[in-house]
């Protein structure tokens, strides 16, 4: 079988990362030989990459300076496939198959809904976005998204035509719920799961996509009318922001922030209601977790993916973007109804790894069902 190359940045624990963590084991599973090529091979989920996954770091920082390296490793491994993540990674990518002349397929992935990215704001980088992607597109075998509404809002963004752009769901695996026993909370998390309140879970870095601000205005709406807590287990630069906004509000007593998990089975299996309060997502990945795990969704009605994951609200409730009042009643509704657990978890074999994964062999490498694998 022939060898597939994953580049990234790093593995750090975060959706994009966890997407080719999964695949890469998926494929080592099924004997396709895999590298994992790295700017810098890090990250807290490297441990978690199958032994059979071999590990190339191309020890670089920045990425203008991994173009050289990267050169390298195509014309001295020569894979049938390249798969390569995020821009200007991707880009990156494109410009070192174009160089090399290494006769590899080359796909590369957006995760996120780019017209709606902070970097985006910026006219040079907009500038410099636009015209690699129009650059790019004819010169690699597919450039995809992760939802069809990330593939639509690119096209448009670009100006690239309609098709152009490719959609494939992200592959999500939890830690099977018969580990959970393994697992102890922290302390600091241990108080969300004790005690008869309703117990609202959010998982996402604390940055300003995730909009948790706007998460913990509807928890104190929602507090007037039920007794509910509030983790959020993430990680990052609002943190102080976040506290000081629980301070403010009074919710010191029913707001966790026990910071990042590898594993978060246990907290779906404590969680009554999982919500999503992020302004753009390119897909969500920890919604389809929530539903793995038979928990009910409440989502912001953002770009991209919530409203495909959930099938226009048939597997969980979306909200306006920005408005805590819908949010909160939303949740309310929520934790007052009943709900078939069994048809979320359905639902979430949609987005199984071994569903996913044959797509994207399908793209990188066609025919490969009819090799051995053994």
């Amino acid at each position: 079988m022939n060898q597939i190359s994953i580049l990234l940045p790093d593995l750090r624990g975060g959706g994009a990362e966890r997407v080719c963590l999964n695949l890469a084991n998926d494929f080592a599973s099924r004997g396709v030989p895999v590298q994992m090529v790295l700017m810098r091979a890090d990250g807290e989920l490297l441990p978690r990459l199958d032994q059979r996954v071999e590990v190339v770091d191309l020890g670089v920082v920045r990425v203008r300076n991994a173009l050289w390296p990267l050169l390298q490793h195509l014309r001295q491994s020569s894979p049938a496939a390249l798969l390569a993540n995020m821009w200007p990674l991707t880009f990156l990518a494109a410009l070192a198959r174009w160089w090399s002349r290494v006769p590899c397929r080359l796909l590369v992935v957006e995760h996120t809904t780019w017209s709606t990215s902070p970097l985006m704001q910026r006219w040079l980088t907009r500038l410099a976005f636009k015209a690699s992607m129009r650059w790019m597109r004819p010169r690699v075998d597919a450039v995809m998204t992760v939802s069809q509404g990330a593939a639509t809002d690119l096209e448009r963004f670009v100006g690239l035509p309609a098709g152009s752009i490719l959609a494939c769901y992200n592959p999500v695996t939890g830690v099977p719920a018969s580990h959970a026993a393994s697992i102890h909370l922290a302390p600091s998390a241990a108080a969300w799961a004790q005690g008869p309140q309703r117990r609202v879970l959010a998982v996402g870095a604390l940055k300003a996509a995730k909009n948790f601000p706007l998460l913990l205005d509807a928890v104190a709406r929602l507090r007037q009318h039920i007794d509910a807590r509030l983790l959020i287990l993430g990680e990052g630069d609002l943190r102080p922001a976040l506290e000081a906004q629980v301070r403010a509000l009074d919710l010191h007593d029913a707001v966790y922030l026990p910071g990042f998990a590898m594993e978060t089975v246990l907290f779906y299996s404590h969680a009554d209601l999982f919500v999503l309060s992020s302004d753009y997502e390119g897909f969500g990945n920890v919604i389809v977790e929530a539903l793995e795990h038979g928990v009910p969704v409440v989502s912001t009605d953002c770009p991209s993916g919530p409203r495909e994951i959930l099938e226009d609200g048939r597997h969980g409730r979306l909200v306006p973007v920005g408005d805590a009042q819908a949010l909160a009643d939303a949740m309310l509704e929520a934790l007052q109804s009943p709900h078939d657990a069994a048809a979320l978890k359905r639902r979430a074999q949609d987005f199984s790894v071994d569903r996913i994964a044959d797509q994207y062999l399908d793209l990188l490498l066609p025919g490969w069902r009819g090799q051995s694998t053994a």
